[in-house]
């Protein structure tokens, strides 16, 4: 059963206690990327027998099982695709942003250029599920920024595949290679390259816990966008919310993996008694039961607050990565939301509406990040780089200042730089 917890009684620890499993993840990363570092190819193909029981011939996906996963999967699932894909490109074409100049002062021009990323790589778990909305989420962005080179790495199943349905969703999304690898080995092969891997500019994408770990041990060799924990729901609900609704949202992301976190926090007993059974009563439909049960039973909990106002708080500290608003009016609190990766408005908009269809990312700060970082983005694979032009009538202008200012700091030859032009004069 899930814990009731009353918010008078409630504790910080209690809010954000999770069960955290103990393993030396760590020392095996960094053991798998010196070997991917040292052997390239031959470490990858021992590691995809090893891990996913596959004896692989070559790692890219050939153009020959695209077209035959196109075909399997079907008009009716490509379409579905299709639409996403635009609702996706629609929103994030909104956060292009433009290179600009100013040059409102004679002799004087400074401005700023928006470069995409040259290369980059995105990473689309396999293990207990399938992803193709990952490779949506992950790819349009990047396509749309401008990045030369999209690669994606993905685990093969056993028998050397990739599942149809995630390569239908990289040949919607215009993505340019496919390679069977995954685990901190994938992210070691993106991050220093193979004979068959390119070396990419930046990394992106969730993954289990090695995958999250070699992303953090390989930042600073390569861009990544964050280390992703295990995903969460917070949903704040008042009372007249239907306790199917709430129940069936809290599940959506406890099915995800045992690590999952659901929380409900409302400010009505009868609805956190209600969702509890309806809890219950629900699991034991799920094909999945052993992974949301594990994940409800230890890690999940609903808090009684006394009011909406409070319930806010409390969504606030734990900056969730997923917050839904249930109830009638959410555009009330929208304003109160500070810290949460992606918001659902009202009692008709579960996050699963996020996950594959309205548009907003679903790659998202997770385990309270949401208090300093931001979902995926256009951002995420351009850089910024930025220029100044003088001529030598508008520096003689501003010398002395600069030389000034650089010996306030005792960086002499900082002034000099400036002054040494004028000298002969």
């Amino acid at each position: 059963m899930i814990k009731i917890l009353n918010y008078e009684e409630v504790t910080r620890e209690d809010i954000f206690a999770r069960t955290v499993p103990e393993m030396d993840v760590a020392g095996i990363v960094t053991d798998i990327i010196e070997d991917v570092r040292a052997n390239g190819d031959a470490a990858l193909f021992a590691y995809c027998k090893k891990f996913d029981k596959a004896d692989l011939g070559r790692l890219q996906v050939s153009k020959e099982e695209i077209a035959g996963a196109m075909e399997e999967v079907g008009e009716e699932f490509c379409a579905i695709l299709e639409e996403a894909t635009g609702n996706i490109r629609k929103f994030h074409q909104r956060q292009v942003r433009n290179s600009f100049v100013i040059n409102d002062e004679p002799g004087k021009v400074i401005g700023q250029k928006v470069i995409p990323m040259d290369k980059v790589g995105l990473y689309v778990p396999g293990g207990t599920a399938v992803y193709p909305s990952t490779v949506l989420m992950d790819s349009i962005p990047a396509k749309i920024a401008g990045c030369g080179e999209i690669v994606i790495v993905t685990p093969p199943n056993a028998d050397g595949s990739i599942n149809p349905i995630i390569l239908a969703a990289a040949e919607i999304a215009g993505v340019d290679k496919i390679f069977k690898v995954g685990g901190a080995q994938a992210v070691a092969a993106l991050a220093y390259g193979t004979e068959s891997i390119p070396r990419v500019d930046k990394i992106v994408g969730p993954g289990n816990a090695f995958v999250a770990e070699a992303k953090k041990q390989v930042f600073g060799q390569v861009a990544i966008d964050m280390i992703a924990g295990p995903s969460e729901i917070l949903v704040v609900a008042d009372s007249t919310c239907d306790a199917r609704y709430v129940a069936a949202d809290m599940l959506s992301q406890a099915e995800h993996d045992k690590m999952a976190s659901a929380v409900l926090v409302t400010d009505s007993m009868d609805l956190a008694k209600a969702v509890s059974d309806e809890l219950e009563r629900q699991l034991k439909l799920l094909p999945r039961e052993e992974i949301a049960r594990t994940s409800i039973e230890n890690n999940g909990k609903i808090i009684v607050a006394p009011d909406l106002t409070i319930a806010i708080d409390i969504a606030n500290e734990i900056a969730p990565e997923h917050l839904e608003l249930c109830m009638d009016n959410p555009f009330d609190y929208l304003d109160s939301i500070r810290h949460a990766g992606s918001i659902f408005m009202g009692k008709n908009c579960p996050e699963a509406m996020g996950d594959y269809f309205a548009g907003p990312n679903h790659t998202l700060p997770t385990s309270g990040t949401a208090k300093f970082s931001s979902p995926l983005s256009v951002d995420d694979f351009v850089k910024k780089t930025q220029f100044t032009y003088f001529t030598r009538e508008a520096l003689g202008k501003v010398a002395d200042k600069v030389a000034y200012f650089a010996d306030q700091e005792e960086l002499h030859a900082h002034a000099r730089s400036v002054t040494i032009r004028f000298d002969e004069e």
